[in-house]
């Protein structure tokens, strides 16, 4: 037996949407960050949907694309702001006749590697709060540290090379939670408080992630970080599923007390609040499930079986994986699986999107995309043993900017005999970029692999056809938007099921969704790439 057709599940989504403006010749990082809400039914269909825009609907926070910016790379979040968007949130769901009594289950995502700090006593607020008053009134005293570090702060670098050298090296730390040092990770966000603000430090009580700051909200008291997201802060062992006392200890003093215990995804924390059966009329027996990080939800959304590769092809071209093995390394991310604990995910993702690929386009054949598929459909193979490679923006790996050519015997040189050949050079590199990182990160092809494509560019068959001949696999595509979503309704809809039976996440939700993917395009044998050997910079 599972979620009946007239219970629903909410999923709570702070949501940052990737963007680029061009100026000046230029291209420029602009991120849209909303809270949204959806509503799914027993059939894991979205019966409704809200969204809060930071910036046109709470412009007293003064925020631009939902972050500050500050000098020395620093760029933050008023927390406050995104009490006020739930406050909103939930108004607007209640007005739109969503009979909330009905709501069986609670999960939701959120932007990983972004920091909560509660200030001491703050539980208490948390476990008292007030159906007469709005949260953000509630909880205006909460926080020791107003504004919340995110993912975009670069400002850590000092922290970073402190950590890694605490391990001896970066690969070490790697192999240890996941991933090198970032400077967006949260390890070295807590290190600066730590070390540029320790009266802050020192009076917060609990630090949480963006997506156990929204979960404890929903319980009334402080949620555990669960291990997906927990795997994106350079503080989890993810092969034991602890924290890594190493490097707690390199990061600030007492700051396992402060993070609290990490569980398992699929938990069920408890029931809501009593705030939200009073102020919203939730059914009292409505279960919260642990919240996670928007690319572990995406994983889930995409709902990849063993052998799969999930490709965005967006404005940034990103690889989702399942692994067997948790061996981080020095390119991309490995994190603990969402949906199955005995598993890890791969994460890759490069900046040099859709926006390369359209501005080859332009400089070749104008504004014709069929042009540009028919140049890709009658140019050979291998371009003739000719290699481009074109980094628009300054990749995250490699680390690289520019434009760079090879002829068949691998001399640099300044353009290709014919202009056209750029087109080919383009997708062909990106594509075997995709299966080189993917490779390096644990994929690996045989007669089980397939390749499910989202974004932008999964309509583009003339692409697809050169990533299936890559990746020697076939090709899928599938209508998902808001994977990230999506995949936290799912996490709470299995969580809650209601059956003993261990059936495997990936086939209950095949089997009460009844979606369907599309085969797409299947690799051409006489064109497949069977091993990759060359080295891409």
């Amino acid at each position: 037996m599972y979620l009946s057709i007239n219970q629903l599940v909410i999923v709570v989504y702070s949501i940052l949407v990737h963007g680029y403006q061009k100026g000046n010749g230029k291209m420029y990082l602009l991120p849209m960050i909303q809270l949204k809400l959806i509503v799914l039914d027993g059939q894991l269909k979205q019966k409704y949907s809200t969204k809060v825009e930071f910036d046109l609907e709470l412009p007293e926070f003064r925020t631009k694309r939902g972050v500050i910016r500050k000098c020395n790379d620093v760029v933050v979040a008023p927390v406050l702001m995104w009490v006020k968007a739930l406050d909103l949130a939930l108004d607007k769901l209640r007005a739109s006749g969503c009979d909330l009594s009905l709501v069986a289950g609670i999960c939701g995502c959120a932007q990983q590697h972004g920091s909560v700090y509660w200030k001491n006593n703050a539980s208490d607020l948390l476990s008292n709060l007030d159906p007469g008053r709005f949260l953000h009134a509630d909880l205006a005293t909460a926080f020791s540290l107003m504004e919340s570090p995110v993912w975009m702060d670069s400002s850590t670098s000092l922290y970073c090379r402190k950590l890694e050298d605490s391990f001896g090296n970066s690969e070490k730390l790697a192999q240890t939670t996941g991933s090198r040092a970032y400077e967006r990770f949260t390890a070295s966000q807590i290190a600066k408080v730590y070390d540029t603000k320790p009266g802050i430090y020192q009076i917060t009580e609990r630090i949480s992630l963006i997506s156990s700051f929204l979960a404890s909200i929903f319980i009334g008291g402080y949620a555990s970080i669960d291990h997906s997201d927990g795997s994106g802060m350079n503080l989890l062992d993810i092969k034991n599923r602890k924290w890594c006392g190493e490097a707690l200890e390199a990061v600030a003093p007492g700051l396992k007390e402060k993070l609290g215990e990490v569980v398992e995804n699929l938990t069920v924390l408890g029931q809501i609040a009593p705030y939200f059966v009073q102020r919203y009329g939730f059914n009292p027996e409505c279960k919260v499930v642990s919240f996670t990080g928007d690319n572990p939800a995406s994983l889930a959304g995409m709902n990849l079986g063993a052998g799969e590769v999930a490709i965005s092809l967006g404005t940034s071209d990103t690889v989702f994986l399942s692994l067997e093995e948790g061996t981080g390394g020095l390119l991309g991310h490995v994190l603990c699986n969402p949906v199955d604990s005995s598993l890890f995910m791969g994460l890759i993702c490069f900046k040099n999107g859709s926006l390369t690929r359209e501005r080859i386009k332009n400089l070749c054949v104008g504004e014709s995309w069929d042009k540009f598929n028919q140049i890709l459909e009658t140019t050979d193979v291998g371009n003739y043993g000719y290699i481009g490679l074109y980094y628009d923006l300054t990749e995250i790996t490699p680390h690289i900017q520019g434009e760079y050519r090879f002829d068949p015997d691998g001399n640099l040189i300044s353009k290709f005999p014919a202009p056209e050949m750029d087109v080919r050079a383009c997708i062909e590199s990106q594509a075997i970029r995709l299966r080189l990182y993917s490779e390096r990160l644990g994929y690996s092809s045989g007669h089980s692999s397939s390749i499910l494509i989202t974004g932008g560019a999964s309509s583009n068959t003339a692409i697809l056809q050169i990533i299936s001949n890559v990746f020697n696999a076939p090709v899928y595509t599938l209508d998902l938007p808001d994977s990230a979503c999506l995949g936290a309704g799912y996490m709470a809809a299995y969580a809650l099921r209601q059956s003993d039976e261990r059936i495997p996440f990936y086939d209950y939700i095949n089997q009460i969704s009844g979606r369907k993917r599309c085969l797409l395009c299947t690799p051409d044998e006489t064109a497949c790439v069977h091993a990759i050997g060359i080295k891409v910079p």
